[in-house]
């Protein structure tokens, strides 16, 4: 696993966000666009043409290990190619977590076509992946301890439609270094649950130096 500090300040940390976060929503609006468009061939032909050069482009400079965990000496963290909230990655929705004052956690997000599963409704895989990664860093605690999955377990009350969704999670059990999380994902406009989850989380032996050393949060 990759965790390295980086000599990055964190000015430089949330310019590099602002750069390739916005090429990231850029190859997001295009993944959307590819679902839904009826061009004919000839716009299709020159919209693969257009394609191809960003991607001869992007090459000119791509190391081909995985992004991993970084953080910097003002304990800064990142994870830009996290599948839930990598700011570069454009599988992503991306997520933004907020903490209140009773350490509930939550997100809102949309939820667009490329993450359908029943026709309408969100894919009930990408339900399970949200609710992972929102209820890890539940139980990271505010990214004070580096944990893992140890089991997740969900309920599918009723199909969760695409468009605006709330999700919520809040710890319910601890003991040592085991954590129970409950979390619920739903409609943003409703306040009945789509998709029910329980977790266990897990803070490893090993994990102990590394979440000395900067703030990581969730391995998910």
């Amino acid at each position: 696993m990759s965790f390295s500090e980086s000599p990055l300040s964190t000015a430089e940390v949330e310019a590099a966000e602002r750069l390739y976060g916005d090429l990231a929503q850029d190859i997001r609006d295009v993944r959307d666009l590819t679902i839904r468009t009826r061009v004919d061939a000839d716009r299709v032909a020159a919209a693969r043409a257009l394609v191809q050069q960003a991607s001869q482009i992007l090459a000119e400079d791509a190391p081909p290990e995985p992004a991993g965990i970084h953080y910097n000496s003002d304990g800064k963290s990142w994870n830009w190619g996290n599948a839930v909230v990598g700011v570069r990655n454009a599988i992503a929705p991306p997520v933004v977590l907020s903490w209140d004052d009773n350490d509930v956690v939550s997100s809102e997000l949309d939820l667009g076509v490329a993450y359908e599963g029943p026709p309408g409704c969100v894919h009930g895989g990408v339900s399970s992946l949200l609710l992972d990664h929102l209820m890890g860093e539940t139980a990271s605690d505010r990214h004070t301890r580096l944990i893992v999955t140890g089991t997740l377990t969900l309920r599918y009350v009723l199909p969760l439609p695409l468009g605006r969704v709330r999700m919520k999670g809040w710890i319910s059990k601890e003991n040592g270094r085991k954590i129970t999380v409950t979390a619920h994902i739903g409609p943003a406009d409703s306040d009945v649950p789509a998709v029910e989850a329980s977790g266990l989380f897990i803070v490893p032996r090993w994990a102990q130096s590394v979440s000395d050393s900067a703030n990581v949060g969730s391995l998910d």
